[in-house]
């Protein structure tokens, strides 16, 4: 028979119990991690980001002053009659080339001219007279009082020619310079007043384009630089040109100086008013190490570039970068955690994020003055799926555009 001795505790029991259910959530743990490290271990690599690259390269680069004008006639104006009248003939058409003192149109003179001939005849009388009074008085025939008389009404008479002459040409509208003849909209029989436009004269060659600078480039500015004028209506085209004037004069609101250059034009393609692209070449050719705008990534902790590299220089730069980190009088060297998850080939691209610092623009490029050297590939696109070590597969079929005179595109 057994004693009450002889029989196991209550406490002893529940040990027993806890360590059984404690060993069974253990070994259920067991397997769900060994499960989940068999699933890591069977995953794939995640797929590389599809990115377009560029080399670091140095260029040769010519600085460059760039502004934007507009265009100016060498010589314009709006014509305009001194006297009201009726048109009677038209003589130029739209578009016309003319040239300096060319009658462009005429208003109706016929009383004006019939005065004026009747003046032309008593101005021949007149000088008749006077020279049989200058013939008589050297023969002592007349009184000098006579030949006075006679050399008075000479000159009355020829100021009355003048005078007519001068009000028989302002019916006539003649062109002040050698030029373009613009739209033409007044026709013969139309009644013009004085003072209103009737047409406009524009001479084309050369041209002048005006435009502003900041005053702190006048230093680098000189009479007789080169000029290059692009705009949208010729693509693709340069048209060059001098730099002819500097205003001495500072604007006191915007602190610029207005600048005027000649451009050659005799195509007469070049027309007043036109909006330009100017560039004007200042100092000497510099060497730059370039890359496409859309390498940079612009943040507020700085400016930042990923390079391509391989899996392998990617883990040893990050590992040097962890001894660094760590490196001090009581620091001991830290192990390289043992990596998790899919692995990557050695050789397989992957990004790397890089600090540089940036300079000068020139149309699609940026110079990198520090950051990066020399052949170094660098993303030019796709920056924005990035992280440092992502996988990267290199499309370059389709580039950002790295132009140095970049023009419109039209599609």
């Amino acid at each position: 028979m057994q004693t009450r001795a002889d029989r196991p505790s209550t406490t002893r029991r529940m040990v027993i119990m806890i360590v059984a259910v404690l060993g069974l959530i253990g070994l259920i743990a067991g397997i769900k991690v060994l499960m989940i490290m068999k699933m890591i271990a069977g995953m794939k690599p995640p797929p590389p980001v599809v990115v377009s690259t560029a080399k670091a390269s140095y260029q040769q680069w010519q600085p460059q002053l760039r502004a934007v004008g507009t265009l100016r006639a060498a010589r314009g104006a709006d014509l305009a009659l001194d006297v009201a009248g009726l048109v009677t003939a038209v003589n130029v058409k739209s578009g016309d080339e003319v040239k300096a003192g060319q009658v462009l149109l005429q208003l109706r003179d016929s009383e004006d001219v019939a005065e004026l001939v009747q003046l032309q005849a008593q101005l021949n009388l007149a000088r008749v007279t006077f020279k049989r009074a200058q013939d008589q008085l050297a023969v002592k025939v007349i009184a000098q009082a006579d030949y006075d008389t006679a050399a008075a009404d000479l000159k009355v008479k020829e100021a009355a020619v003048a005078q007519q002459q001068v009000i028989v040409s302002k019916k006539q509208l003649r062109a002040p310079f050698s030029g373009r003849v613009g739209i033409v909209t007044v026709n013969p029989g139309a009644y013009l007043d004085s003072g209103n436009m009737v047409l406009t004269l524009q001479q084309l060659d050369p041209v002048y384009v005006d435009f502003y600078v900041p005053q702190k480039v006048l230093a680098d500015l000189h009479n007789g630089q080169k000029v290059a004028l692009t705009l949208d209506a010729f693509a693709g085209k340069v048209f060059p040109g001098t730099l002819n004037a500097i205003s001495p004069k500072v604007d006191t609101d915007t602190r610029n100086v207005q600048v005027e250059a000649e451009v050659p034009n005799p195509d007469r393609v070049l027309t007043p008013g036109m909006f330009v692209n100017v560039s004007v070449d200042v100092g000497t050719e510099q060497r730059y190490l370039t890359l496409p705008q859309t390498a940079v990534v612009y943040n507020p902790y700085g400016e930042t570039v990923y390079v391509v590299t391989t899996k392998a220089d990617f883990d040893k730069q990050q590992a040097t970068a962890a001894v660094e980190n760590n490196s001090g009088p009581d620091s001991r060297p830290a192990k390289p955690a043992p990596a998790k998850g899919p692995q990557l080939p050695a050789d397989a691209p992957v990004a790397q994020l890089q600090f540089v610092t940036s300079g000068l623009t020139r149309g699609d490029q940026v110079a990198i003055l520090t950051g990066v050297r020399e052949g170094v590939e660098v993303v030019t696109s796709g920056q924005i799926k990035l992280k440092a070590g992502s996988p990267l597969r290199v499309d370059n079929s389709v580039r950002p555009a790295d132009s140095p005179s970049p023009t419109p595109q039209e599609r």
